[in-house]
Formats: structure tokens, sequence, C-alpha cells
């Protein structure tokens, strides 16, 4: 999905979503988008829109669960929105939060789910959903066909129970950064559902620490506004903030952050280390009074229309329905920001070429046991960026780390904070071969030594694009594995999930072949699909734990 010079394509400089001003031409203008089409059979049944889809578990609520309690939020159509504000409509919590006791510890699954259709020509195009400012959803919409398309989202939204039972009337904004014009026809229809499963009355009180968080505050540029509500970055040399003042009873913050990438960079991974100046490195870096916190080094997703729109038709690029996001823990710091007085947390990308579009969430918990908290930093370690470059290899390196108590009634307890990251691109023209490996560790002790909580994310996004004169194939996987432990552990202590993806065009020919595997303590999940044109050949799924594995262990 792109976003030239400003968001999507707007002609040349605006062909975002994924859009068109790519050095290496990885888009296509709306006349070769039309001509393919025509060029390429018909999906089978073609008097009505296809379905296209991105591979993803199935989201099941906590056993004994009531629901699903559904609501339409939102229905609106997007054609051209350049200069406009957001869809919009009122939200408060639904009546049968209140029936199943109220509050957010009674929610034991929220899902929003996004559905879509498209019908002519058209680029996908990036959107957001935000409630009261705070962002819920990224996603690429699908590149549509002439007899139309159709594609879902449901993602998992818990984390944003605070929100979603927050009394009073808040706002839900919906944007999709579209063109219509004369040779760009397609406009998005899209509803918006939340779907709410409760626990058993009474809820159950949520751990300190692991549930939902308390107060959820928004980092986006907020309404009203002509535009989406995310900063846009750039360049190198630019910054977004937002500004925040601390309950004074906070003793933990965790930054979610939101990013894709468009326009002139929306392929930062192609660029050559002696041909383009900025390279093929990008991260995202989070910094509480320009002190560096964090960073997040992205997963390279493709949207729907990137390199060929072939390639990702009718099983979707990973990611690119629903964008990953990126926690960087903020609670060593507390101790610098617990003050009463306004804290500035600023978000910038390394090496950027316009555009990024970064916004964010801070999660915070509140102390129910007292009315201030105190905090200090112990220890803090943050080297300098470590990069090489050669005329085709580029390599980065980064690590963080941070110590912090805080007292709370909860007792003094400290947090240990730490992220690596590694990165190494191989450019030999028309090949490019990426690793980004990232480790995130979390854990909090108290006095006494006992662990309340620790939380252990590793993470691996292999890539592999090979494109010869009338063939383009691309490799890639998202691999990330998190094991957790402690008092106020809750969710599973161990959950991994492994999707690979190769998607190949060679000349009219296509097809496409995902494996997807998540194992968790609590349920697993395997899907291997694979598709030839717009058919889906081969598509075996199930909910079975392999023997041997840290998830069959433990009996599921």
């Amino acid at each position: 999905m792109a976003m030239s010079c400003i968001p999507l394509v707007l002609l040349l400089c605006l062909v975002v979503p994924g859009t068109v001003a790519s050095p290496r031409k990885l888009r296509k203008s709306p006349t070769e988008i039309a001509a393919l089409d025509a060029a390429a059979p018909a999906p089978a049944g073609a008097s009505g829109p296809t379905t296209f889809f991105e591979v993803d578990r199935p989201l099941h609520p906590p056993p004994g669960s009531s629901g699903p309690c559904s609501t339409l939020l939102l229905s609106a159509s997007f054609a051209f929105t350049f200069t406009k504000p957001p869809a919009t409509a009122a939200y408060s919590p639904p009546a049968c939060l209140a029936a199943a006791g109220g509050g957010a510890s009674a929610i034991s699954l929220a899902v929003l789910e996004w559905r879509a259709t498209c019908k002519g020509v058209q680029y996908d195009r990036i959107f957001g959903v935000w409630l009261d400012n705070a962002e819920l959803l990224r996603g690429s919409t699908a590149e549509p066909l002439p007899d139309g398309v159709v594609w879902s989202v449901s993602k998992d939204v818990t984390r944003h129970a605070s929100l979603l039972a927050a009394g009073g009337n808040s706002t839900l904004a919906v944007f999709v950064e579209n063109l219509v014009n004369g040779g760009l026809t397609g406009v998005y229809h899209a509803n918006v559902t939340l779907h709410l499963y409760f626990h058993p009355a009474p809820p159950p009180t949520p751990p300190p620490a692991v549930g939902p968080a308390d107060v959820i505050v928004p980092m986006s540029r907020g309404l009203p506004l002509n535009d989406g509500l995310w900063y846009k970055i750039q360049n190198a040399s630019d910054a977004a903030s937002a500004t925040v003042t601390l309950p004074p009873n906070t003793y933990r913050a965790v930054v979610e952050v939101f990013v894709s990438f468009h326009g002139d960079d929306e392929f930062w991974w192609t660029n050559s280390p002696g041909a383009d100046a900025s390279g093929p490195f990008r991260e995202v870096t989070v910094r509480v009074d320009g002190v560096f916190a964090g960073a997040a080094w992205p997963f390279p997703v493709i949207f729907t229309g990137g390199i060929n729109p072939r390639l990702w038709q009718p099983i979707t690029g990973i990611g690119s329905f629903n964008l990953p996001t990126y926690d960087v823990e903020l609670t060593p710091l507390l101790g610098k920001m617990l003050d009463g007085k306004p804290h500035e947390v600023g978000f910038a990308v390394t090496n950027a070429v316009d555009v990024w579009y970064v916004d964010a969430n801070l999660h915070l918990w509140l102390d129910p046991g007292s009315a201030a908290t105190a905090a200090g930093l112990v220890s803090y370690v943050a080297p300098e960026l470590a990069a090489n470059a050669t005329s085709s290899q580029t390599t980065a390196s980064r690590q963080v780390s941070a110590i912090g108590w805080v007292k709370s009634s909860y007792g003094n307890i400290t947090t240990n904070v730490t992220q690596t990251f590694a990165f190494d691109n191989t450019n030999a023209g028309e090949t490019v071969n990426q690793t980004t490996v990232a480790h995130a560790g979390v854990a909090a002790t108290g006095d006494d030594g006992v662990v309340y909580y620790s939380v252990q994310t590793q993470q691996n996004f292999p890539l592999l694009w090979d494109s010869e004169e009338n063939q383009v194939t691309v490799t890639r996987g998202f691999e990330e594995t998190t094991v957790a432990a402690g008092r106020w552990s809750s969710g599973p202590p161990y959950r991994s999930l492994r999707t690979t993806q190769q998607s190949s065009v060679a000349g009219e020919s296509w097809s496409i072949r995902q494996t997807y595997r998540y194992e968790a303590t609590d349920g697993c999940y395997f899907r291997n699909v694979t598709s030839s044109g717009y058919s889906i050949v081969s598509d075996h799924s199930n909910e079975v734990c392999a023997k041997g594995t840290p998830a069959g262990a433990a009996g599921r």
C-alpha cells in the first residue's frame, strides 16, 4: 500500500498505499492494472466479487465465555478521500457489556471485524480505525478486480478493553486513503463490527500488570482533521511527538506502535547501499524527552498491489490486511516521568524517505491501592546503532537495556527491559536476501526475589526476492516465539507462530503457497494452502497440537 507525496495514488505524486514512485517501478500504473486484468483468466464464477484472504488463525474465546455480542459500529463508502475527514460514528459501550457486569474485566475476548468490497480499477489503499483517537487496526485494502473483490479482517483487540468499556460518548473514526478519477474507478465500501465475548459472572479480577491496561492514551494527530490520524514521517530528520502527563499512581507503561511505509519508501528493503543514499535499513525509534527508549525494526509488509498484484491474489501477503504492531516497554523510565509534569514521547524513522505513517497508544497500568507510586532508574545502557554497508550488503545491530524500580501497593518491584536487534540485507541487483532478528525481554522481580512476570519474545523476518526477466518470486516468513512466566502471568506460557509464504509470477501464470503453524499451551492451529491463478487448489487445516512440542506436551 503506498503513499507517495502524501498517501496513495494521486496521479504520480500521490500513488500511495503502495504507489508508483519506486525507483525499481514496483507498482503498476492504472493502465497496466487494467491490461493485467484483461489478460488474466477470469476467476471461476466471475459474475460476482472474488474473495481474497490473509492466512490467520481463528480467534476463540476462553472456555465458559458467553457471546458473541455483535455491534455494527460503522458502515461507509470511500471514494475520493484526499483532503477530506475520516468517516466517523458515535460510540458507547454496547448494552450487552453492562448486562455482563460492565467494565473491561467482563470482556474475555474482543474482536474487531473489518469487511469490505470494491469493484473496478483501483490501487490498494492504506486504512486505519481509531477509537477516541487511539488506533485499533491498520491494514491495506485488497486491490480490486473488474468484477469486484471482497475481504475481511478479524483482529483481537482485547488489550484495548478499557477503551471499549469506557463510559460516555466516544468517536470511532475510519479513514481509507483513496482517489477516484478517470483512470481509477474503484470505491471501497466497508463495515466495521465489534464482537464481544464475556467471562461468566462475576468477572474475574485481572492480574496486575499483564491484563489489559487501565488507561490507554492515544498518541496520534487526533480529530478533527482532513486526513488519517497517523503522523507522517517524511525524511530521516523528521520526527513526531505527543505530550503526556502520567497519572501519579502509574506502575507500568508500554507504547504500542503502529507503522506503515508508502510512496518512495514503500519498498525500502530493495534499496541498494551503493546506489541509494538511504540504503535498505529502517528502524522506528521511540524517545522519551529526547532519550532513546526503544525501537521497532519493521516486518517488510508488501501491500496487495506491490511488485505485481498477482503475487497476492487470492492469498494476500503476510501482514497486509492486518499490519503488525510493536511494543516498547517504558516502565524502567517511570522514575523520570512520574513528576506530575508533561513529557514528550517522540517517534522517528532511521534513514526514512517520504513517507512513513506512525502513531501509537500508551498503555498504562494504575495502582488501585495507592494515590501515587514512586519510581527510580537503576541503570540504562543504549549504545548507538551499529551499521555497516558495502556495495551490496548492509548490516546493522542495536541493543538497549534499562532497569528501574516502582514502589506501589504491590511492593517494590524492579523491571529489567532488554531489546536486541540484528539486520542483514544483501542486494545483488535483481535479488534481495534480507533477515531481521529481534529479541525483547521484560522481567519484573520483587525485593524478595519473586518473579512477578517475565516475557521473552524472539522474532525473525526472512525475505528473499528474486526477479528475472519474465518471472518474479517472493519468499518470506514471519516467526515469533513468546515465553511467559511469573506469579502474575496470564495467557499461554508458551506460544509460537511460524508462517512462510512463497509467491511466484511467470508470464500470465501465478501461484502462491503458504504454511501457517501456531502452537500455544492453550491451543494450536495449522494451515497449508496453495493457489494457482485465482483458484485454491489445496487447503488443509486443523487445530491439533503436534506431539513433542511445548504445546503438545501440555496435553492439548
